[in-house]
């Protein structure tokens, strides 16, 4: 009688110890996959339950040599890892998806949005922007104000400025870091709401997009998703047929945040992307079929894809946000609120503004599944 070697689980890498990091181990878990996770400083809220702990400079080969002994196939919860450390990393034998090449793209907003462009995909107005010279010439055809931003490393509102004339060009300039930092501009957009689609896309292309999102953001961070988004259903085909789209442009494998502006005329332009799982999905964990941590994994892996499809009708995240208060409080009240939902990242120290958590709740209808949200979330203190 012939017997098959056993064959041995695969060794997931993951760069990147925020929450999105331990949202993706809890999703590998179940799948049996064993995780390690390189983090630039220690006990990180992922590698709190992962098998593997790496810490260093993600630029160091010291430690890119340890974590690549631990892992088989590299993936990232950030997209500000740069371009050329995930090469580094695939020359030393591990596969890595998002391939590099992706990533590298999208990190530079200019050739994100030029790239999009070129696909034929709606996106506002933009141009370079090399010195404050070109910022006020952008001016004169983009009209004032306008939104000047960096090409890398932005997110939540940092690395973006708003620019109401050419007075303040060479203030705005420098304020992102310029000379040493490249910039870009963009036309200031009147929407009437934001969006974002969670797209995955397997190895072999196939891909597969979730219900269109409605997020809700104050001072540049998101406060709240609500799904399905309230809009005319040729709005969210619109909204889905340029998220499956924008996937398809840049060769993902894994999941896409794709956010979204919709104008007063339902017009859909494409804000920023992002080639991870993505805030705007956390609701995904108990209100889908499949979570995007879970399809994640799958479409790294070259594993079938799941269902996207919602187990209810409707579903509302909302987020989380420090207060400084040295330890949660309001948690029981919270979990007394039916049907809600309570995430707690175990991120240390907790800041005013910073994302500790996110609440999600189902219902019948956007605007119950909220109400319940909020009812827990509001007696939440992190």
């Amino acid at each position: 009688m012939s017997h098959t070697a056993p064959t041995a689980p695969p060794r997931l890498g993951i760069l990147g110890g925020g929450q999105l990091g331990q949202m993706l181990t809890l999703a590998a878990i179940p799948l049996g996959l064993e995780v390690a996770i390189f983090e630039q400083f220690a006990d990180s809220p992922a590698a709190r339950i992962a098998a593997h702990e790496i810490v260093g400079a993600w630029a160091d080969p010291a430690a890119q040599a340890a974590f690549v002994q631990v892992s088989n196939l590299v993936t990232l919860e950030s997209e500000f890892v740069e371009a050329d450390i995930l090469r580094a990393l695939q020359r030393a034998g591990t596969t890595v998806l998002p391939r590099p090449d992706t990533v590298g793209r999208i990190q530079d907003k200019l050739i994100q949005k030029q790239t999009l462009r070129w696909k034929g995909l709606p996106v506002p107005p933009f141009a370079a922007a090399d010195s404050p010279a070109d910022l006020v010439a952008a001016g004169g055809w983009l009209g004032w104000p306008l939104v000047l931003k960096a090409r890398r490393g932005g997110y939540d509102g940092k690395g973006n400025v708003l620019v109401n004339g050419p007075a303040e060009a060479e203030a705005a300039c420098r304020a992102l870091g310029w000379p040493e930092r490249p910039l870009m501009v963009e036309q200031l957009i009147p929407f009437q709401a934001e969006l974002a689609v969670m797209v995955v896309r397997g190895r072999d292309g196939e891909c597969r997009a979730y219900p269109v999102a409605e997020t809700v953001q104050r001072e540049h961070i998101c406060h709240q998703v609500i799904v399905p988004a309230r809009l005319p259903e040729s709005a969210r085909d619109e909204a889905t047929r340029v998220a499956l789209a924008a996937a398809e442009a840049f060769d993902v494998v894994g999941m896409l945040g794709v956010e979204l502006f919709l104008l007063e005329d339902d017009t859909i332009l494409v804000n920023e992307l992002a080639p991870r799982p993505h805030n705007s999905g956390h609701y995904t964990i108990e209100a889908c079929e499949t979570s995007q941590f879970e399809n994640h994994l799958r479409a790294v892996l070259g594993w079938p894809l799941g269902s996207p499809a919602l187990l209810r009708p409707a579903a509302a995240m909302v987020n989380l946000l420090g207060t400084g208060a040295a330890a949660p409080r309001g948690l029981e009240r919270a979990l007394a609120v039916p049907g809600a939902h309570v995430h707690l990242y175990g991120k240390r120290p907790s800041k005013p503004g910073r994302k500790m958590g996110h609440v999600t709740a189902l219902g019948d209808s956007p605007e119950e599944a909220l109400a319940r949200a909020l009812a827990a979330a509001d007696t939440l203190e992190v």
